[in-house]
């Protein structure tokens, strides 16, 4: 059943002008924690030249992708992998990877075997692409995302939003360094990661 994120039609285009200035021309990028289905769906029309593979561990989201890709109808839409980023992953290699809107919903450990995963599918120089709400050290939080946090850890005290240098160090451990911070609407940011050339 095919289901909607107010969210998602909100963020896809400024998550898109981003995505075309950090994706490659072609190949195979991977999307984590895909939800309703909505951005891939978009980021399939908008970049038909890459094949784009969505996912995710929950079965509910799996149908919604699936109701969103048979209705876009799009070549280069692949059909939904069910992935838990802590468990193996079915894909052996991807040119970039991209995820939205999981590292805030998701125990740490969640965020730690992201970028396992990444370091074992990605080519060095390949993008590893995070977008959500994040802590800053040097920028003062917005009260909506300090009420955002509050709410997330009330609802499971192993969520919360993630401080960007504790990513940051998280990332350069399994072998990427970011190479951008882009800013987005509602107190949202972009985090390019890539790997490092070995």
């Amino acid at each position: 059943m095919k289901r909607n994120a107010p969210a998602a039609g909100r963020n896809r285009e400024p998550i898109a002008a981003v995505l075309t200035e950090e994706l490659p021309g072609a190949g195979l990028v991977l999307e984590v924690a895909s939800g309703t289905g909505e951005h891939a769906a978009h980021f399939a029309r908008t970049f038909p030249d890459l094949q784009w593979q969505p996912s995710d561990p929950d079965p509910q989201a799996l149908g919604s992708i699936a109701a969103w890709r048979e209705e876009a109808g799009l070549p280069n839409l692949l059909p939904p992998l069910a992935l838990e980023v802590s468990a193996p992953w079915p894909v052996a290699r991807a040119e970039a990877l991209v995820c939205i809107n999981m590292v805030h919903i998701s125990p740490q450990e969640a965020t730690e075997a992201l970028f396992g995963g990444g370091g074992k599918l990605l080519a060095a120089g390949a993008p590893l692409i995070l977008y959500g709400p994040y802590l800053e050290d040097d920028v003062e939080t917005a009260p909506s995302n300090v009420a955002f946090d509050r709410d997330l850890r009330e609802r499971n005290p192993q969520w919360g939003l993630r401080r960007v240098a504790w990513v940051d160090g998280l990332a350069r451990r399994y072998g990427f360094e970011r190479t951008r911070r882009v800013a987005m609407p509602a107190n949202n940011l972009v985090l390019v990661y890539r790997r490092r050339q070995t």
